[in-house]
């Protein structure tokens, strides 16, 4: 601060009512490596403090930056760490800063103190389970306890205690409501939440294509539950999963890591981070991963690296810019699992394979995204994020599913080979804001955003080739050659543009009343084309359609004291396109849902456990599903209706046991459909589901944990039901870590379905029912300095 910096001495420090005070308040810290000076400026200011200091003190020394949710004295601290000056609060909100250690004014008893550090939520030893704050969910950074939806994190620290080397196994253990999707042998990564599937994932707030994802550079994964079209446009209305990458650190940090697992799985992973420039106000981060992940099926395998570099800049305390790229080269061996017999699944080893040999599709995926951030003053922020990407990808499915024959035991073979495109455009502008009227509080937000996505496929698809027993299956006995040089028998494009503008109002009232509302109006362009001759007919042939909606949200939130929140909310969404493909080439209508929900939420523990509880009821119309007389194509198939009970409880129980437990109950059924599917259940989505997850830190260098997940039976096939038996399987892991100076060495096995268990974790159709991992192994050796 500029006026005044003498330093008050002459009263005395009022030390314990300071300390009080000090600690009864929680702010979001924001501040970038800076002068010292310019920090105690932005802390003052963010907080409310009054740091009295000389000018020489300060002179030529420089902070770190600090982030995140502190009180003002575990913030004031961190600013001064490394520095040589003390501090000590000599009234409510004045703090004088001293060179060297503060003068000691009073003894006193001998005493113990425990506890658990405070973590910054971006810093690489974070423990938490449990975040307070999430930005998906508003697009501004607000306290999970004050939106009124259903909102769920999934941190870092979960993803490496239970050594999650993929997206799918992040969420679905630690969401509730959520299951793994199957496709297309689960060449791309989906999810089914609140019981409708979704293939749309986000990054940092930015619609993606669909692809594989590589977990090493991302730090969390926020989840909403239910519609999310009024600030992401067109969604599926179960809910949407965006995931936040790790961003340049200002200390320099490095970490790599060997896994290795059963069945041939191996994955090593690097980290390093830092300062650029000696003030820290430009950082660097770089991770690094490679793995070869074989599988207790034959063939299947996943090869896969990844790099992703990401530099930062925060030049002063109003400004800050992220630039990443990434980089990935996959080849992966797709599992289309077995067909069934009846309503049941093959009696089939659950190692069986239906490929025929180790062929696959290989992918070369490349973005570009920057997002940068101004703040005009204290209360309003302008951001703007962009993102680029080209996927590129060589089908080579060589075996795939296809139709199992009257003798229930000859199946028939498909084949699909040749090349593809993907290539994708997102940006977004946002304007939000804080002002005060007529005694109410409102945080608003003005935005709008742009999506052009556009796919091309020249591919070779044959189906009936070249069957195989069951259950005596022989292999290699297609010719790679033979199919290298039959003509390309299929050609498709897909684009879609969409332009939409949002606004939204958090207001709250009497400090316990939060009050969210808003709309979006979606300008929506989507047409394909496809012809079995050339790409050029197939262009001829392309027809689009555009649609408008106005998407309102609005939600009431009433938090009678700071450990529960009681909320309810109504939302309308545009939902999907509709992006597969009827045997007569037309496009289908829109998807669109509706969706009231109402729940509560509560906090203990200062903010460390966390629980939400919430009832909905949602409903999508125009949806399709698989053509039975042509299995390749769509047909419309009407309206579904869901309606549930969704609990999630996460975070520190006791200062050495955390939690993650979850619990679905889903009551899904198409209620206004074809006759065939009326009553019936959508594919993959079982009606209760649970999960629970735990470690035990038993001492400061050995934690061990232990966990489970139980799914109903759910359904196969919707033109021709396949009962899914539901299953229980259990994980555990132990860790120890051994500190060599600054230096950490950990050492961590996982056993995954500890029981050994044969189940089915999900289906395509009846002839792709693909099978859950035995018993297997997973060790690491991480050494982080």
């Amino acid at each position: 601060m500029t006026l005044n910096r003498h330093l008050l001495l002459a009263a005395p420090f009022t030390l314990c009512s300071a300390a009080v005070l000090a600690e009864a308040q929680t702010y979001d810290i924001d501040i970038p490596a800076q002068p010292l000076s310019s920090a105690l400026d932005a802390l003052a200011r963010q907080t409310g403090i009054k740091p009295f200091y000389s000018d020489a003190i300060a002179a030529g020394k420089n902070s770190r930056a600090v982030a995140g949710r502190f009180t003002a004295e575990q913030a004031l601290a961190r600013l001064l760490s490394g520095s040589g000056l003390s501090h000590r609060f000599n009234g409510d909100k004045a703090v004088a800063i001293t060179a060297g250690q503060a003068a000691h004014v009073e003894t006193l008893q001998p005493m113990t103190v425990s506890g658990k550090a405070e973590f910054d939520s971006a810093d690489p030893y974070n423990t938490d389970y449990s975040l307070p704050n999430a930005t998906t969910g508003t697009k501004t950074d607000t306290p999970i306890m004050e939106t009124p939806m259903n909102i769920q994190v999934v941190t870092k620290s979960v993803m490496d205690d239970q050594q999650d080397i993929n997206i799918v196994d992040a969420i679905t253990k630690n969401v509730s409501g959520v299951q793994a999707g199957h496709d297309s042998g689960d060449i791309y990564e989906r999810f089914i939440i609140r019981g409708f599937s979704t293939i749309d994932i986000y990054r940092n707030g930015l619609l993606r294509g669909f692809n594989t994802y590589d977990p090493s550079n991302i730090e969390q994964f926020e989840v909403i539950k239910g519609p999310a079209s009024m600030l992401y446009g067109r969604a599926q209305p179960g809910g949407l999963i965006n995931y936040v990458t790790k961003k340049g650190l200002d200390i320099p940090t490095y970490s790599v890591q060997q896994q290795f697992g059963s069945y041939d799985q191996y994955r090593t992973t690097a980290d390093a981070t830092g300062p650029i420039d000696k003030d820290g106000k430009l950082r660097y981060r770089v991770n690094m991963s490679y793995q070869d992940i074989g599988s207790f099926k034959q063939f299947v395998n996943d090869e896969r690296y990844f790099i992703a570099p990401t530099l930062s800049w925060r030049p002063n305390d109003r400004f800050d810019a992220n630039l990443e790229f990434e980089h990935k080269h996959e080849k992966k061996v797709n599992d289309f699992g077995i067909p069934s017999i009846g309503n049941r699944p093959a009696p089939v080893p659950l190692s069986r394979s239906y490929l025929d040999s180790a062929n696959g599709p290989v992918s070369d995926t490349t973005l570009v995204a920057y997002d940068w951030a101004f703040k005009f003053n204290d209360d309003w922020k302008l951001k703007n994020r962009f993102l680029w990407e080209n996927w590129d990808m060589q089908y080579n499915d060589i075996g795939g599913s296809g139709a199992l024959r009257a003798d229930n035991q000859t199946l028939n073979r498909t084949v699909f080979s040749g090349p593809a495109n993907q290539e994708t455009y997102s940006t977004n502008l946002d304007l939000s804001g804080k002002f005060n009227l007529l005694g109410t509080k409102h945080d608003v937000l003005l935005g709008g955003d742009y999506y052009n996505n556009a796919f091309n496929g020249e591919n070779e698809y044959f189906t009936a080739t070249t069957p195989i027993n069951i259950f005596n299956p022989i292999y290699n006995v297609i010719s790679q050659a033979t199919l290298d040089a039959l003509p390309i028998s299929w050609n498709f494009l897909r684009k879609e543009e969409r332009f939409g503008v949002y606004f939204q109002d958090q207001i709250t009232l009497f400090d316990k009343l939060h009050i969210m509302g808003g709309g979006r109006y979606d300008w929506v362009t989507y047409g394909t084309g496809s012809n079995s001759k050339s790409f050029d007919l197939a262009k001829a042939n392309y027809s689009d359609q555009e649609d408008q909606k106005f998407s309102p949200r609005v939600g009431v939130l009433y938090q009678p004291w700071q450990w529960l929140s009681l909320f309810t909310s109504y939302t309308e969404s545009l939902g999907s396109a509709n992006s597969g493909l009827s045997f007569t080439g037309q496009n289908f209508k829109p998807q669109s849902g509706e969706q009231y929900e109402a729940g509560f939420k509560t906090e203990f523990f200062d903010k460390r456990l966390s629980s939400t509880v919430s009832f909905y009821d949602l409903t999508k119309a125009n949806t399709t599903t698989t053509d039975p007389a042509h299995p390749t194509f769509q047909v419309t198939a009407g309206k579904v209706r869901s309606r549930g009970v969704e609990i999630d409880i996460k975070g520190q129980v006791t200062e050495k046991l955390n939690l993650v437990t979850t619990y679905a109950f889903t009551d899904i059924r198409y209620i206004n459909a074809n006759a065939n599917l009326l009553g019936q259940r959508p594919i993959g989505v079982p009606e209760n589901q649970a999960s629970l997850w735990g470690t035990y830190q038993f001492t400061e260098r050995f934690k061990a944990g232990i966990g489970g997940v139980v799914v109903g039976k759910r359904n196969g096939d919707n033109n021709n039901p396949v009962d899914l038996p539901g299953y229980v399987t259990m994980d555990t892991m132990a860790a120890y870590t051994i500190p060599v100076g600054k230096t950490r060495l950990t050492t961590q096995v996982n056993i995954n379905n500890l029981l050994d268990k044969g189940y089915y974790v999900g289906a395509s159709s009846r002839n792709s029912i693909v099978t859950g991992n035995p018993l297997s192994v997973m060790g690491s050796i991480r050494l982080q300095f």
